[in-house]
């Protein structure tokens, strides 16, 4: 049984790993990864709630993208489960632009779009936290700014009781087994294979 109810409209939010190539002028597309597969899975496994999905993620977001668009794109939307996947950009346009987001601001932001969506919707959160992998090497190097950033991610979601679904750590352990380029080509986006991870994963988040 899933915590997911009959009717229920779900967003997706985040950055290029939730757009997917997602058709922008298309209010229905999904894009190619995981908000497509577990949209797709979810839907095979219970028809009849007949279950909306959204996704409104797009490429080279960070925290402060989604705060500049939120209300237009999450809370006018009305969705009664909102799941926000952001942080990445966050990290990477520190090494290649020289453009910093500090952990403090990526808190305070994130917090900030937590707060006005249970204010005006109630909805449903999940969090779902951001993952790197050393695909190239010097992406071992980005730890140092993306670990604190997966940190606010886990102190927001204890502290708003969310859904949480914790794919640094899935992402990593499943690298044990295979190449990491295996699920991240260049560690940051999914293969189809590290969309899948991700999709099993959000589903069993909510107990789908």
């Amino acid at each position: 049984m899933t915590f997911i109810g009959d009717n229920d409209i779900v967003l997706f939010q985040g950055d290029s790993i939730t757009d997917a190539g997602r058709d922008y002028y298309d209010e229905r597309s999904l894009g190619t990864g995981y908000a497509l597969m577990t949209a797709a899975e979810f839907g095979r496994r219970y028809p009849r709630k007949q279950v909306q999905f959204l996704n409104r993620g797009i490429s080279g977001n960070r925290v402060v993208d989604l705060q500049g668009r939120w209300r237009e794109d999450c809370l006018k939307l009305r969705p009664t489960w909102v799941s926000i996947y952001i942080g990445i950009n966050d990290t990477w346009r520190r090494y290649d632009s020289n453009d910093p987001t500090t952990a403090e601001s990526f808190y305070r932001d994130y917090r900030d779009l937590i707060v006005q969506t249970k204010e005006e919707l109630n909805a449903n959160l999940i969090l779902m936290e951001p993952f790197v992998l050393p695909v190239p090497e010097d992406r071992s190097g980005w730890r140092e700014d993306l670990d604190p950033k997966i940190q606010a991610v886990r102190e927001l979601s204890r502290e708003f009781k969310t859904f949480y679904v914790p794919l640094d750590g899935l992402f990593n352990a499943a690298s044990s087994q295979v190449s990491p380029a295996y699920w991240a080509e260049d560690g940051v986006h999914p293969t189809p294979a590290g969309h899948a991870l991700i999709s099993q994963a959000w589903l069993q988040a909510v107990q789908a």
